[in-house]
């Protein structure tokens, strides 16, 4: 995210979606790379695969394109988001569909090395919060300010927060600020880890059918929100700078435009891959129709991408031209 600091791993849901590639906290198949990227005179593209649902959408829908109307061999690799730009710097993968920022891996292999480049907007804005369900936020409509959190800790409690509130997050391999937040704020919370994004989903999806009073860091896009509406927590607003330093972060996150990163090597080379990569971008509302359908209805891949590419031919022929 610009500075909208999400760490690596943010969608495997778990053993029923283990197909999906879904999970936040994958563990990093960098080395798995296939050896097909970046070579070549051949008609193959290798492209990162983030560990959320999200980014699973677009690489979906990319691939599906590339191969049935572009004539690509399409190979994918999950790789947990810092390493990705290491194999992607090093022609081991062609393509991130998917950046959330990370601006010392793009001075160093954007700016300085020159190894990677810019490969455009996504066309979607990525945000990370803090928030309670909608339920919870309409019984007690002052808790989604920030300055009323300790009010309410003693709701959020769980056998995992060691008698204070539980802020639920996803993987401990995300970036996030909330453990310098909880601290820098002088919240009475516990950053608990559910393991993954799908975990985490688990979770919320239990609490919510309960009933039950919950905190998490969550983020948008997310096909969850149409099925558990959620309110966010007002944190002190973002200001350029204020998340500059790790430790004194005391801010909410960015409102971030997703970016799109290719190999350098392959932006040069890449003949009509590199280019249809480069022009693809949809809206948020597109991107959630995907995830829905591979999150929620389990659809694989594949078939949610055909189902997506079928009904929307305006938007993806653009990309063609």
């Amino acid at each position: 995210m610009t500075k909208l600091k999400r760490r690596t791993a943010l969608i495997a849901a778990g053993a029923a979606t283990v197909s999906l590639l879904t999970g936040c906290g994958a563990a990093d198949m960098t080395k798995q790379a296939s050896p097909f990227a970046n070579a070549k005179g051949s008609k193959t593209v290798t492209l990162s695969v983030q560990s959320w649902v999200g980014a699973q959408s677009n690489v979906a829908v990319a691939q599906y394109l590339l191969e049935h109307e572009l004539g690509y061999r399409v190979d994918t690799v999950q790789v947990d988001e810092v390493p990705a730009w290491d194999a992607l710097s090093q022609g081991r993968v062609d393509a991130i569909l998917e950046d959330w920022g990370h601006p010392d891996q793009e001075k160093r292999y954007v700016q300085d090395k020159k190894t990677i480049r810019r490969g455009g907007g996504l066309g979607v804005t990525g945000h990370i919060g803090w928030f309670v369900p909608t339920y919870l936020a309409e019984q007690h409509p002052d808790i989604t300010d920030w300055r009323n959190l300790n009010k309410y800790a003693s709701l959020f409690r769980t056998a995992e927060s060691g008698g204070k509130g539980q802020l639920m997050d996803g993987s401990p391999s995300y970036v996030t600020n909330d453990k310098a937040l909880v601290k820098n704020l002088k919240l009475d919370y516990q950053v608990v880890f559910a393991g993954s994004e799908a975990a985490q989903i688990t979770q919320i999806k239990q609490f919510a059918k309960e009933k039950k009073p919950f905190l998490t860091y969550w983020y948008a896009p997310q096909w969850l929100f149409k099925k558990v509406p959620m309110t966010e927590v007002k944190l002190p607003p973002y200001k350029d700078g204020c998340d500059a330093d790790a430790a004194k972060v005391a801010c909410a996150y960015p409102h971030t435009p997703l970016q799109k990163y290719l190999n350098a090597g392959f932006a040069r080379s890449g003949g009509k891959a590199a280019a249809f990569l480069k022009k693809f971008s949809w809206t948020t509302e597109d991107q959630n129709e995907v995830s829905l359908m591979i999150a929620d209805q389990k659809l694989s891949p594949q078939d949610a991408a055909k189902k997506w590419v079928d009904s929307h031919p305006d938007v993806w022929k653009r990309w063609l031209s």
